[in-house]
């Protein structure tokens, strides 16, 4: 099935940093045996409302083909790492 993720980045964070968050994700649904189709990194945005004391966040979009088992997997690393603020997995149409 074909999935987008949308996932916010601590705006602080070192650019390189960042590209290698970015790229870790992409690694972990190929690894996980899916499919990335594209990365859509839209930058810095300002947030609706303070996560923590951010008022900002970098935002990127990954569009990508993969089974209900690596995406509950994806979910949970997003989850536990350090400079994810916020992520969110839906069904693409």
């Amino acid at each position: 099935m074909k999935y987008e993720m949308l996932y916010l980045i601590d705006s602080a964070m070192a650019e390189e940093a960042r590209d290698a968050l970015i790229a870790r994700f992409e690694d972990t649904v190929k690894n996980l045996g899916g499919k990335v189709l594209s990365t859509d990194k839209w930058g810095v945005k300002k947030l609706a409302y303070l996560i923590g004391n951010m008022s900002d966040a970098f935002y990127v979009l990954m569009t990508f083909e993969a089974d209900g088992s690596a995406i509950k997997e994806l979910d949970r690393i997003a989850g536990i790492t350090d400079g994810v603020l916020r992520r969110m997995i839906t069904k693409a149409a």
